[in-house]
Parts: structure tokens; C-alpha cells; sequence
């Protein structure tokens, strides 16, 4: 049996305890915070029959490591990723949709750092191939620093197909290319869409990038000829976001 796992932060906790109650255990709390962010989370945890233990800031430092607890640590059963039947639910009761998708990562830094951006930027879901990328490693989930269980992962067996059915429901596929016409900051990236990344070194795949509806890149001003996969990730997905709030 996989062990339990830390979950820190009142932002990822707080999602967790609305999305998937069952699998927390524990909540450890920072003795002495009574604010109204932390009395939320407490609530929540009440409504649910999860009980919590004060602890000091030295054990609660000591818990998350390098991440920041804010107040708040779960102790939770490891997340499963999610199939392609809870994307489409997805879709049917949400509008507009946000969706990253990412052709073949397998740095699990990688996917930890874009799963972050993602929660950030106010995406839905991530969707990632079954096979050719990795998954919710140790290493990713700690990299994605509590993003893991707030923003879901769905592995989809076949992309392509996946991509077309997107494509039926309405969703615009967004892919980044560094030979595109057109940059990023050209497009229009409100309303339903799935930004497309592809994966480390060969971007984007022959039959993923067919299936684009659009194709743009990131203007570089200096001598490296492209970013890393997540740093770009987080540049495509911030503009949208700036986009989307207008």
C-alpha cells in the first residue's frame, strides 16, 4: 500500500478538502492561528469529520520541508490520476474551460513545475498521454508543491482522439511552436481552450501539432533558441490568464 503523503498549504488543502475529502487522514495546524483563512479550512474539516492537532511552528517547519505550511498540513492518502470520463464531466458543467495539455513530458521536475503554473493560472485539468510521459511521481508531486491535488491530472490513453473530441465540444486547441506565424501574445486565448506544450527538446508531436486549430510561439530576444518546457508553460499560461481577466 502506497504511504500517506503531506499536503501543505491553505490553498491545496483547502481544494482538498472540497474535491476529495476521503483521502485525508490528519490535519496538523499551527497553534495559536485563529484567523478567518484558517478558520475556513477548519470548518471544512469539521463539516467532513476530519479531525486536526495543533502543533508548533518548529514541527510544522520540520513537516513541509522547504514548502510554505501556512498554518495548515494534510496528511492524505496518495491522489490517483483521473480518465478521460471525468474530463468530458468536466466540460459539461464547466464554461468557459481552461485546459493545459502536454504532449510527452517525462522530467517529473517538469511536470511538477507546469502542474504548479497551471493551479496558479486558474486551469481545470492537465492532461497528459498515457504512455511517453511521466506521471505523479514523489518527485513531481513535491516539485508541484501541493498543485498535485488541487488541479487534476487526466492520462488519456490515446491523444490524438482525445484532442478531436475536445475539438467537438467546442474547445479551441492552442499548440506552441517555435516556427509559428504568429506569438502568443497575437491570439485570442479567452473562451474555451486547451493550450497545447510540446514535449522537452522535440516540442510538439506530428499528429498533435495536425490537430491544432492554432499555432504560435514565444518571441526570444536573446542568443538561446528556446525555454524549458515549464518555463514556457508558465509564460503561455499567464498570458492567457492576463487575457481572461480583461
Amino acid at each position: 500500500m502506497a504511504k500517506s503523503e503531506y499536503v501543505f498549504g491553505l490553498h491545496s488543502v483547502q481544494s482538498l478538502l472540497k474535491t476529495a475529502p476521503l483521502r485525508i487522514e490528519k490535519l496538523f495546524v499551527l497553534r495559536g492561528r485563529d484567523d478567518q483563512r484558517i478558520q475556513k479550512v477548519l470548518n471544512l474539516a469539521q463539516a467532513q469529520g476530519i479531525s486536526w492537532e495543533w502543533q508548533t511552528r518548529k514541527e510544522m517547519d520540520a513537516r513541509s520541508g522547504e514548502g510554505n505550511h501556512q498554518g495548515v498540513i494534510a496528511v492524505a492518502k496518495p491522489g490517483q490520476l483521473q480518465d478521460e470520463a471525468f474530463l468530458y464531466e468536466l466540460l459539461a458543467d464547466t464554461a468557459p474551460i481552461f485546459l493545459l495539455v502536454l504532449d510527452g513530458v517525462t522530467d517529473p521536475h517538469n511536470l511538477g513545475a507546469c502542474l504548479r503554473s497551471a493551479d496558479a493560472a486558474g486551469v481545470q485539468a492537465v492532461i497528459i498521454p498515457k504512455d511517453n510521459s511521466v506521471g505523479l511521481t514523489e518527485t513531481a508531486r513535491k516539485v508541484a508543491c501541493g498543485a498535485a491535488d488541487s488541479v487534476p491530472l487526466v492520462s488519456v490513453t490515446n491523444l490524438s482522439r482525445c484532442l478531436e473530441k475536445l475539438q467537438e465540444l467546442g474547445v479551441w486547441l492552442v499548440g506552441t511552436s517555435g516556427d509559428a506565424k504568429d506569438t502568443i501574445y497575437d491570439l485570442d486565448l479567452k473562451g474555451n481552450i486547451a493550450l497545447i506544450m510540446g514535449a522537452e527538446g522535440s516540442g510538439m508531436r506530428r499528429l498533435t501539432r495536425e490537430h491544432c486549430d492554432y499555432l504560435a510561439h514565444i518571441p526570444m530576444c536573446g542568443s538561446v533558441s528556446s525555454l524549458n518546457v515549464s518555463v514556457a508553460t508558465g509564460v503561455c499560461l499567464f498570458e492567457a490568464l492576463r487575457q481572461r481577466r480583461l
